[in-house]
């Protein structure tokens, strides 16, 4: 679908490599530039490494990187310079995650860009924002989360907030970011003109917020963390069975009706979903004392019988090997140079001739350090004489 596109990719770690790859997946050109010598630091993030002892791979950097062309420049020299000038005249979209003002230094303003390319779509990914009295900040996603209010809400309790077991500040920051350039190419179409996209880790977890932010903003509740639980809904979290948990996930009084009649549970403090809430703790305690008598997987197919959404709580070995993931295109595998072949989670869009991420047939490995040098500079050379 982005075939005709071409991205240069200034950014490391994973907000910008994640935003930079989506647009990879849907076909787009993307060219990453990389210093030389160390390239993106997560490279260098890990363990876990594999491959030879004299080319570790990090499994953190193929993580984020596939479909990608890796060239090498340094910036603050006057070739690398050059060479970047040269690449965002030839280019769609440019995405970089510098700290404010480090971009400028380099001299490649916003005003500098634009002259050497009008129709360029800029993505800016920041921490906690381009401006306001904080905007500076360097971005960590473990800071961005406590910061931004997510592990307050996360965790057993509100003595023990918990960071999400996946960087999501800097996901959810790639993938508004992807959003916003997809919006700033349409635009474009019209206009013919490019358009700075701003995103931050900060705007990128509040804007997630849902829920729980109008309890604060509207109700005046301030959230906090509750483990397994809904804090609205009852009963819809974890309970425990004679060998293994399994989640329950009442949505309404009709699922509620049915999961009690299975249980046996007859009790007027929980004949609605408010006072279902209301006495949360008496309600698990109850669900799971009549859980206990029997097996997970027995009770897992016997609410399946009867329409309650429940589940597994699986590893990521179970969910990688089970049918329904892989038959969702949820594993592609790539011949790595180095590697040979290797499975990689595979993209989450899914269209409707049946084909994963759009118009991109086979995928590509996350690139070695400036595996595409002499590609890209070759490409660039027989441009400029075809201009």
């Amino acid at each position: 679908m982005l075939t005709d596109i071409v991205v240069v990719d200034l950014t490391r770690a994973l907000a910008g490599p994640h935003a930079a790859m989506m647009l990879a997946d849907l076909g787009a050109r993307v060219i990453k530039v990389e210093s030389p010598g160390g390239g993106d630091e997560s490279r260098s993030w890990g363990p876990p490494f594999v491959g030879p002892d004299e080319e570790p791979v990090s499994t953190y950097f193929m993580s984020c990187n596939r479909n990608k062309e890796s060239v090498t420049a340094d910036l603050k020299s006057e070739e690398g310079k050059d060479f970047l000038a040269r690449l965002v005249a030839k280019a769609d979209v440019l995405m970089e995650n510098f700290r404010p003002g480090v971009l400028d230094r380099l001299g490649f303003s916003v005003e500098r860009l634009h002259e050497l390319n009008p129709r360029l779509v800029i993505l800016s990914i920041t921490g906690f924002g381009h401006d306001g009295p904080e905007g500076g900040r360097a971005g960590y996603d473990q800071i961005a989360q406590g910061e931004a209010g997510l592990m307050s809400i996360t965790g057993p309790g509100p003595d023990d907030p918990t960071r999400v077991g996946v960087p999501i500040g800097d996901l959810l920051a790639g993938m508004y970011g992807a959003y916003g350039v997809v919006a700033a190419l349409h635009e474009r179409a019209g206009t013919g003109r490019g358009r700075v996209v701003r995103a931050s880790l900060l705007s990128s977890i509040v804007g997630v917020h849902a829920f729980q932010g109008t309890r604060w903003t509207v109700a005046g509740e301030v959230p906090h963390a509750i483990g397994n639980h809904h804090p609205s809904i009852a009963p819809y979290g974890l309970f425990h069975t004679a060998d293994a948990p399994i989640q329950i996930a009442c949505g309404n009084d009709n699922q509620w009706r049915a999961l009690a009649g299975l249980l046996g549970v007859d009790d007027e403090r929980f004949a609605s979903n408010r006072e279902r809430v209301g006495h949360r703790d008496e309600l698990i305690a109850t669900l799971e004392s009549a859980l206990a008598a029997d097996a997970a997987e027995s009770w897992l197919q016997r609410l399946a019988d009867l329409g309650i959404p429940a589940g597994k709580v699986r590893t990521f070995d179970d969910v990688y090997s089970w049918d329904q993931t892989r038959s969702q295109g949820l594993v592609v595998e790539v011949e790595h140079p180095t590697l040979g072949k290797v499975e990689l989670p595979g993209p989450p869009l899914r269209f409707d001739d049946n084909r994963y991420a759009g118009a991109r047939e086979q995928h590509l490995p996350p690139p070695r350090l400036g595996e595409h040098d002499e590609a890209v500079r070759a490409w660039l050379d027989s441009a400029a004489s075809s201009d």
